[in-house]
């Protein structure tokens, strides 16, 4: 199925900048199309897109439809490209979904037709879930801005713990590497540049950007000293299914204020077999360091980092080895993440660009800031924050 993107929508880009998307914009008529394969919500063909999503690694929109009383029913509508997720991918998504809302956590509800709850038409794969309540604050927010304010900090880091609590008795095995794929093999490995290799013999798209750099030597130069620091707690971590994506646009807010609470949780396209540590280290690198300014002079919120910690550690304390463990996971929690990106922008949208951005600039260059004295200082501050638990 062919689509071409309609101007003028815009998406988020790499930078601070909107940029023409990579996914062409949901058309009412496809949004129509796929409800009507959804018997139970009844009148798709009066359904009209209210919101597309910026958004940029699918396509987003949220959709009205008429609803009981006169109120309409509200419903978020995704279209990825196959070769980032499958329909069986999205399922494993769905149900872990299924799992935290059974166990009283505020995330959306996936709409299924009593058989599937992702549907594969073409090169595309589609969901649907419902909308939930809750002010959307960052809703053009850029990833990885930080927090507003410290309370939204320290309310995001209570729901953390709340929904590690509540993913403790889900035994899924982890998810299949793949394009945009959050996990924490290669970190954890005993020989992470021949754990990045064998994921490149395993992940064509990769390998074929990685044969044309000398990346054993600059990730071994980048990623050497700081994984060997972190892999003495590495076997130490329970497996955990965790969000792994969790940074302020990612949730919803009872309120406009900087007293407001958690009020519900989105976009699990990340979520996967990781442990607790690795998903409250990604809340703290995603949401307290000013990544999308200057890397000299880069701004590093320590108030947030400490109310995040402190939110977290209120309803769930952290044992001593994560404890320990999290000064030093920190400056590597993102590199499984970041080859799963490059491999996204390289063989998958085919933006030699961004493919670049992801690899110099996300991957090597976190780690060579993590191995500044600012980011030394980070994690330093982070240790001291912990100590009293060791």
């Amino acid at each position: 199925m062919a689509l071409t993107a309609r101007p003028p929508f815009f998406s988020h880009g790499m930078g601070l900048g909107a940029v023409p998307p990579d996914w062409p914009p949901l058309r009412t008529e496809e949004v129509r199309r796929l409800l009507g394969r959804l018997s139970r919500l009844g009148g798709p063909s009066a359904a009209g897109i209210s919101w597309h999503s910026p958004r940029p690694f699918s396509a987003a929109a949220v959709v009205s439809l008429p609803g009981a009383g006169g109120e309409p029913r509200r419903l978020v509508v995704k279209r990825h490209h196959a070769a980032v997720r499958t329909a069986t991918s999205l399922e494993d998504e769905h149900h872990f979904m299924r799992y935290l809302e059974d166990h009283a956590m505020a995330v959306p509800r996936v709409i299924d037709d009593d058989g599937r709850s992702a549907w594969p038409e073409g090169d595309f794969v589609y969901e649907v879930q419902e909308m939930l309540d809750g002010q959307d604050l960052y809703r053009d927010a850029l990833s990885w801005t930080p927090f507003f304010s410290v309370g939204h900090a320290a309310a995001a880091g209570r729901a953390l713990a709340h929904l590690h609590l509540a993913s403790q008795g889900y035994t899924a095995p982890a998810r299949s590497p793949a394009p945009l794929n959050a996990s924490c093999a290669i970190i954890s490995s005993g020989d992470p540049i021949a754990a990045a290799a064998a994921l490149a013999e395993a992940r064509p798209g990769l390998g074929d950007f990685l044969r044309h750099r000398p990346w054993r030597q600059e990730l071994s130069r980048g990623l050497g000293p700081l994984q060997a620091q972190f892999l003495p707690f590495a076997g130490l971590l329970s497996p955990l299914w965790a969000h792994n994506d969790w940074h302020p646009s990612n949730l919803l807010w009872s309120g406009g204020g900087p007293a407001a609470q958690v009020a519900g949780i989105l976009d699990f396209g990340l979520s996967n077999l990781t442990t607790a540590c690795y998903d409250l280290a990604t809340a703290v690198e995603r949401s307290a360091i000013g990544w999308l300014e200057p890397a000299r002079g880069r701004p590093v919120r320590t108030d947030l980092v400490k109310a995040v910690l402190d939110g977290y550690r209120s309803v769930r304390p952290l044992l001593p080895a994560e404890a320990a463990a999290l000064p030093y996971l920190l400056p590597v929690v993102h590199v499984d993440y970041a080859l799963s990106e490059v491999e996204y922008f390289h063989a998958v949208v085919r933006s030699p660009a961004n493919a670049m951005l992801a690899y110099g600039d996300y991957l090597l260059g976190h780690l060579e800031w993590f191995s500044s004295p600012e980011g030394l200082r980070l994690c330093s501050y982070v240790e001291r924050e912990l100590a009293q638990l060791r």
